[in-house]
């Protein structure tokens, strides 16, 4: 089996479980960092392993066009490439390509758009994502999708979600048709032994996302026919794309009735510590968002007691720690007061100390949901 997935506490819709991976177990609910190009900026592999990191997310847009697929599968996958042993989650790109805006073209077939990076001409096709997502080894790819932008209206979101369904159902069938035990004979030694262990054997799954806009009724009907198509494992996509925070909250409520209890759910692109717990309660089991390394580039961390925005010359002679509550290094560490100065001179330990601690809030919160969950209702 490819993945595996076990509840084993219940607090309200809100459950704890494990997912099981080719790379390692997963404790869920999860929060997943992103990783998009094979990197997650500011901190190398070894010090997320140290914090705990599970499972990280890659992106195949980026990484389609740099390095190229075909040079990461040749280098041992992305297991391989980033030296990176335990799980790793590909979004299809649909979101990236979505985002390019007047860059692309949306046709029956695929997406035709031009890279951010030089304007040169590229295609993806359900089909062809499917293709990198599998060259690039991750042990969660995800079907092609196209994310529907806010505002839209019925007609608009209608016909996106029936596009989704129709390129789901496309991503499936070639996935199906050509996945396969994952061809690398060897591995880079610096992989680890794990890594090198587990991927001779590794088999991928394939995700199923649920797309609908802010309607409650298509959201209903698209989780209704993802589901029949057939996954693993299904995403709530097209979220955090403009609509209000309260209007977010009540797509995804209104579509989790429909997710099947025992396959894990994956609510894409959200959000903040404070949404996080709230998705988890009511029954999410994996997350992503860019929101704590972005946030950290621009001097805003997330503490126990709000945030702080670090470049702010009230900090230049505070003596205290980031957070007096929590226990990661750069809190141990530092003062508000320094971490002020590095912002402040540019340099880039700022980025590497600020992501460091957003990361590790991040986690820390999601370990005491699952503790919280845990202590609620007891095992199954």
């Amino acid at each position: 089996m490819a993945l595996q997935f076990q509840i084993d506490a219940t607090c309200g819709p809100g459950r704890a479980g494990r997912l099981l991976t080719p790379h390692g177990e997963i404790e869920t609910p999860v929060f997943m960092p992103v990783g998009t190009v094979a990197s997650v900026k500011g901190v190398p592999q070894e010090v997320l392993e140290e914090l705990g990191v599970q499972i990280l997310l890659g992106n195949t847009y980026h990484l389609y066009l740099r390095p190229g697929v075909e040079t990461v599968r040749k280098l041992g996958g992305l297991h391989g490439f980033m030296a990176w042993p335990r799980a790793i989650l590909t979004d299809s790109g649909g979101f990236q390509v979505f985002s390019l805006n007047e860059l692309r073209k949306v046709t029956e077939e695929g997406v035709t758009f031009r890279s951010h990076l030089d304007g040169s001409p590229h295609f993806f096709s359900p089909e062809s994502a499917m293709e990198a997502q599998i060259g690039l080894g991750a042990d969660i790819v995800m079907a092609f999708d196209e994310c529907t932008e806010y505002p839209a209206d019925h007609a608009r979101i209608k016909a996106s979600m029936e596009l989704t369904l129709r390129w789901a159902a496309r991503s499936k069938k070639y996935f199906e048709e050509r996945k396969y035990e994952v061809p690398w004979a060897a591995v880079a030694d610096h992989a680890g032994e794990g890594a090198r262990a587990t991927q001779s054997r590794a088999t991928q799954s394939l995700f199923g996302i649920v797309q609908g806009g802010m309607d409650v009724e298509l959201r209903k009907e698209s989780a209704e026919r993802t589901i029949e198509i057939g996954f693993p494992g299904y995403a709530i996509g097209g979220l955090s794309v403009g609509e209000p925070r309260e209007l977010t909250r009540e797509v995804v409520e209104a579509t989790l009735e429909h997710l099947p209890e025992d396959k894990p759910r994956y609510l894409m692109g959200v959000g903040t510590p404070e949404e996080i717990v709230e998705y988890a309660s009511l029954g999410i089991d994996m997350m992503d968002c860019v929101l704590p390394t972005r946030a950290a580039r621009h001097g805003l961390l997330f503490t126990s007691e709000g945030k702080v925005s670090i470049k702010q010359a009230r900090y230049a002679q505070d003596s205290g720690p980031l957070d007096p509550n929590c226990l990661c290094r750069v809190c141990r560490r530092y003062s508000r007061a320094y971490l002020r100065h590095l912002y402040a001179s540019n340099e880039v330990l700022a980025q590497v100390l600020n992501t460091f601690h957003n990361l590790s809030f991040y986690l820390d919160t999601m370990r005491r949901v699952r503790h919280s969950i845990r202590l609620g209702e007891g095992s199954r």
